[in-house]
């Protein structure tokens, strides 16, 4: 879904400024230079549609940020754009249910803006676990974390938080109090960091109480992070997202780590690791099958090696396509790998049939011309311990296959 931005601003300078940086981010926008316009639009819009509003304090019908009231009425996360920089305007800006406020100062306040826009957008794929004794004071925490779109859980003891992590893939931060119904939250943090690690999950535990020995006691337990309750809203969530995109940075440099960055397909040391330990967990069935591209070398050397690199990326697309529940690999040049678990050969061979013959119909167009390709395919279905085992076994299919005159499957069975 393609969300809108709500862009209530009349400064003309501004509004160029502001449109241009939002479309840069893919995201549409309707534009009202007064609160009587903004009423219009959302009346006449979805919404579910609107991302959030970016709301200038001061408008002609609207001095004192009263379109700053109306967008968060109608269930908006709102962020403010203002001018003036006195104190009194930021507390009275705060004090209300806002993402953030922005003081109009210089360039590099948009490019805030912007980032704070991407973050809204991925916030809606973020969980956060909150975890405390008292329902009161997990939804305020949770009230603050729903401005920001993250999906919000609750729990009031271990057990079920660390169920609720299991459950909820998407959680990536934990907030819990060090207050609970069955343990303190440092007991929960041990409990937690037994099951996923600081690579994993982030946590950061609170306290209303003005002890240095509980802060190094959630730090030694494995939390993330600390905060002193009461904290200002600013404070809050420079903690949350830090400790959120400590998680997705992470996962960004695993998943680079893993991928092959030509196919986007997962790269061949990261199939094995991922394949033997499917493989121990002692599988009734199993299958491995080895695809090489035939005469692969031929479309390079006659129409170059981008055509050739766009040849690998459309087969990468097939096979995501066919095997998205399987491990799948590109193994290196024209060659791909791809491992059934509990799957009986016959199962295989009617799938890797499927995707032979969609190959064998995809066509490219360079210059002019029509280029396409068909692919050889070895499967074998005989147990082994080692993955080198059945890859050898599937190897010796695929050489059959291109001696029998290519496009087509040979299979090892199982004895």
């Amino acid at each position: 879904m393609k969300y809108k931005i709500l862009l209530v601003e009349d400064n003309a300078a501004s509004l160029r400024v502001l449109k241009r940086i939002i479309g840069k981010i893919n995201l549409d926008v309707a534009v009202a230079t007064s609160l009587t316009e903004a009423k219009l639009i959302f009346e006449q819009s979805t919404p579910e549609s609107f991302l959030c509003a970016v709301v200038d304090y001061t408008l002609p019908d609207a001095p004192h940020g009263e379109a700053i009231d109306f967008a968060i009425q109608s269930y908006m996360p709102v962020i403010v754009l203002t001018s003036q920089s006195d104190e009194d305007v930021r507390n009275r800006i705060l004090s209300k249910a806002v993402v953030d406020y922005i003081p109009k100062q210089n360039r590099q306040v948009f490019e805030y803006l912007s980032r704070l826009l991407i973050r809204l957008q991925k916030n809606k794929q973020v969980g956060v676990l909150v975890v405390g004794k008292r329902p009161s004071s997990r939804n305020k925490v949770c009230e603050l974390l729903n401005r920001h779109n993250f999906e919000t859980y609750q729990e009031n003891n271990t057990l079920s938080a660390v169920n609720s992590l299991y459950n909820n893939k998407q959680i990536k931060l934990v907030i819990t109090e060090n207050e609970l119904q069955d343990e303190s939250g440092i007991e929960l943090v041990a409990a937690i960091r037994k099951e996923f690690s600081k690579e994993e999950l982030s946590i950061i535990g609170t306290s209303n109480l003005s002890n240095p020995a509980l802060l190094a006691k959630f730090i030694k337990s494995g939390a993330n992070d600390y905060l002193r309750v009461p904290y200002c809203h600013e404070e809050f969530f420079c903690r949350v997202l830090q400790n959120i995109e400590h998680i997705e940075q992470i996962e960004l440099i695993r998943k680079t780590a893993n991928m092959d960055y030509l196919t986007g397909l997962p790269n061949r040391r990261h199939f094995f690791e991922e394949v033997t330990t499917q493989m121990h967990r002692g599988l009734e069935s199993m299958c491995l099958a080895l695809l090489d591209l035939d005469h692969f070398k031929k479309i390079n050397d006659t129409y170059g090696h981008d055509c050739g690199d766009a040849m690998l990326k459309e087969v990468a697309k097939l096979m995501k396509k066919h095997f998205s529940e399987f491990s799948m690999s590109r193994f290196g040049g024209e060659e791909f790998c791809v491992f059934f678990p509990n799957t009986t050969l016959e199962q295989a061979k009617q799938k890797l049939d499927v995707f032979r013959t969609q190959v064998e119909s995809k066509k490219i167009r360079r210059k002019r011309q029509s280029i396409g390709c068909t692919v050889s395919i070895g499967v074998t279905s005989k147990l082994a311990e080692k993955v080198e085992t059945m890859l050898s076994h599937a190897d010796e299919c695929l050489y059959k296959a291109k001696s029998l005159g290519r496009n087509q499957i040979v299979c090892y069975i199982s004895k």
